[in-house]
């Protein structure tokens, strides 16, 4: 008789290989993605294009990546050309996406290997943790899809995924560990990756079944290919997982926006400081933001109008209200902070969001007369 050992190993053993085959037939075409078929016909993934990916999917859908994905690989093809980028045209390509700080990274990243790495990505999970901005979800990303490293490679989906699977109860986030412990005993280990269960297509395919199968809500169960051996579907409560402990409610921060028009056209912005939110950014001159509304300081002296409809936007801790000035000066205007961009030069897509929003705020009652 089998005891419980052996047939949780079956139950786990079924399930690899159950979704090795789900992913071979249903795994999602990307631009950075090297299919099944291709892998098995000896084409490699491109470690440049799978840490770019993974750099851009963080906290951002597949949708929005894609074309960004497209317009930085045909911009910057390889690592040696990113790595001798501008760090304003990265910034720059890079607004819209959000979480700024990860394109500060990006370029700390490709030059830390260009220069310490020969401009060549280390391969191990543990060499790749090593390098500046790379995390650990990152770090297992690359390690296993790029060079089919045994690593755990765990984001949302696949906490969901797992959480079902194994019927986990307790809530998010506090079962994370146990949710990547978990995972580990579902991927591939070393001596599954020499027989040729690549971690790479494994983890791949968790992520592949977690957006279009396991779904956060109505999960499809009947074209799951874990249903089999799905603890929490055999219970009836696999919709309900994962848990999550309820949020605490974010914060309100308040500041201002200075938008000053020169009589020329030409509009008064600053950079950022290098850290921080939006850092290195281009943005509107403004004051701090806390939690009691700052008193106004504006950049120079001006006839400032304050516009009537406030600016709201959301970072990932907290919320923020802008109260915007606008303000046109004569040629001679001299800013304390900032400094005139040429009409012909501004570029409102080049803003990130908030600052985008700041402008759209501005621009009609600086046109008024």
């Amino acid at each position: 008789m089998r005891d419980a050992a052996d047939t949780d190993a079956a139950r786990l053993d079924q399930a690899r290989i159950a979704l090795a085959g789900w992913y071979a037939a249903n795994a999602r075409s990307m631009p950075w993605r090297v299919g099944p078929a291709d892998r098995a016909a000896g084409r490699r993934p491109d470690p440049y294009a799978v840490w770019l990916s993974e750099v851009m999917l963080q906290q951002t859908t597949v949708a929005a990546v894609e074309g960004r994905f497209r317009r930085f690989m045909a911009r910057w093809p390889n690592l040696g050309t990113l790595a001798s980028a501008s760090d304003e045209a990265v910034m720059a390509e890079w607004a819209g996406l959000g979480y700024y700080a990860r394109a500060r990274n990006l370029l700390k990243c490709a030059r830390a290997v260009q220069d310490g790495h020969g401009g060549r990505f280390p391969q191990t999970e543990e060499a790749l943790r090593a390098l500046p901005g790379i995390g650990a979800y990152t770090a297992a990303a690359v390690a296993a899809i790029a060079f089919d490293e045994p690593a755990v490679v765990v984001d949302g989906n696949v906490e969901r995924v797992v959480a079902r699977f194994f019927a986990v109860t307790a809530p998010l986030p506090g079962c994370k560990p146990a949710l990547r412990h978990l995972a580990g005993r579902l991927a591939p280990d070393a001596v599954a990756a020499r027989a040729g269960h690549s971690p790479g297509d494994h983890a791949q395919a968790m992520m592949d079944l977690g957006a279009t199968v396991c779904t956060p809500r109505n999960p499809a169960c009947g074209l799951c290919p874990l249903r089999d051996g799905c603890e929490g579907r055999a219970l009836g409560i696999a919709a309900r997982l994962p848990a999550r402990a309820p949020k605490a409610p974010k914060p309100v921060r308040l500041g201002h926006a200075f938008v000053a028009r020169r009589s020329d056209g030409a509009l008064l912005l600053e950079r950022r400081p290098p850290s921080g939110l939006l850092g290195g950014m281009p943005g509107w001159p403004g004051t701090e933001w806390g939690e009691a509304a700052p008193d106004p300081d504006p950049p120079l002296a001006a006839d400032w109008q304050t516009v009537a409809v406030e600016v709201r936007h959301t970072f990932t801790h907290f919320h923020l209200r802008l109260q915007v000035h606008v303000a046109t000066v004569g040629l001679a205007a001299q800013p304390a902070r900032g400094a005139f961009v040429p009409a012909a030069q501004f570029r409102p897509a080049a803003l990130p969001t908030l600052m985008r929003k700041v402008w759209d705020a501005a621009r009609d009652p600086l046109a008024a007369p």
